[in-house]
């Protein structure tokens, strides 16, 4: 049987390379349209003049289980329990904070890892933010590997006020990858969303998750974030004002631990496994901070930085990293990184591999 779906995988590939149609990888080479969502019964809330805006890559609802490529375990697919107990702890998170505005990265509509689950309805329904806008990063009708099945994955941003513009913005796909893998892989961009205030009609948000892992000396990850910082110029030329963040898998300029990561295990699993120790990557931040606001003031995260890590991958043990941030032209007060109980109000660290952030914007009323 699998000799038989190895032989219609290879079929199917051949075809959509041939047609150069989306037929099996949906491959989004082009600026398009967003998919966007209403939840029933919205209507915008009252306008204040300071916004509470959290960023959170929700790992697909998978909060600490281990899979095969966390190199702790090897879950594949989750239930539909599971996923929906994961979501509800998520959504406490959020309701406790109350964010204005949400960017959410690793966010899966009817894949069959997470049992089917539409999240970016989930979300847009339950969370008091009935705005939303959908990009996918990882769109594969079937992917035979490991019985994954049906996968779309991506970002989103969630709002109390209407959006009345979204696209997607494709980013460069990783070069060294061989062109088998590259077929399958994710496609990463970014999402950028017009949010019309009635203090700021060009208003716009901006969510992004850029590579991870990659063999040096691909210098995938710094492409992106050029054109990312690109998109943010541009943006400012033209007058809007805009909050954008993600998960940009970069550590802060300045950053002392550079190796060592709890997540080299994954050496032992695969051999092949390159794990990232950022040392090219440190400085590479640094033109975003030079030109605009981060949630976390550089001096303030250099002078702590264990304080302000959001990210690791050993769920037995803990944050490691500094990985997901929020960059606004306007200004920032009280910025967070939810860490634990004494950094919000509620555990997240069983929640995700990643922890939230937030801050409050202002002075975007210009």
């Amino acid at each position: 049987m699998r000799v038989v779906a190895g032989v219609v995988g290879l079929l199917l590939i051949g075809v959509s390379l041939i047609l150069g149609t989306d037929l099996w990888v949906v491959q989004y080479k082009r600026p398009t349209p967003a998919q966007r969502y209403t939840a029933p019964g919205a209507s915008p809330a009252p306008f204040r003049d300071t916004l509470v805006v959290m960023t959170w890559n929700i790992k697909f609802g998978g909060a600490r289980i281990d899979f095969f490529f966390d190199c702790y375990g090897d879950r594949v697919l989750m239930t539909q329990e599971e996923v929906l107990h994961n979501l509800a702890g998520l959504l406490r998170k959020i309701r406790q904070v109350q964010p204005d505005i949400l960017l959410v990265q690793e966010l899966d509509i009817g894949s069959r890892r997470s049992a089917g689950i539409d999240m970016f309805k989930y979300l847009a329904d339950s969370t008091g933010l009935p705005y939303a806008a959908y990009a996918s990063q990882w769109h594969v009708r079937y992917l035979p590997s490991r019985g994954l099945g049906p996968i779309n994955s991506g970002n989103a941003i969630f709002s109390r006020w209407p959006i009345d513009t979204a696209f997607r913005l494709p980013l460069p796909l990783v070069a060294a990858y061989p062109w088998w893998y590259r077929f399958f892989y994710l496609r990463r961009n970014i999402l950028a969303a017009r949010i019309p205030l009635p203090c700021q009609p060009n208003f716009w948000v901006i969510n992004t998750h850029l590579e991870a892992y990659v063999p040096e000396p691909d210098s995938t990850r710094y492409f992106q974030l050029q054109i990312f910082k690109r998109f943010l110029d541009s943006l400012t030329r033209s007058g809007a004002v805009w909050v954008a963040g993600g998960d940009l898998n970069t550590v802060p300029p300045g950053t002392r631990k550079l190796k060592d990561f709890d997540d080299n295990k994954c050496k032992e699993v695969d051999p092949t496994f390159v794990a990232d120790d950022y040392t090219r990557e440190v400085d590479w931040l640094r033109p975003f901070y030079a030109a605009y606001r981060e949630v976390i003031p550089l001096e303030k995260y250099q002078a702590n930085e264990a304080a302000y890590y959001s990210h690791t991958v050993n769920s037995r043990g803990w944050w490691n990293r500094r990985l997901d941030y929020l960059f606004t032209n306007a200004y920032w007060t009280d910025g967070l990184v939810h860490q634990d109980s004494t950094k919000g109000g509620m555990e997240t660290f069983p929640l995700s591999d990643h922890a939230p952030v937030t801050g409050k914007l202002y002075g975007f009323c210009r």
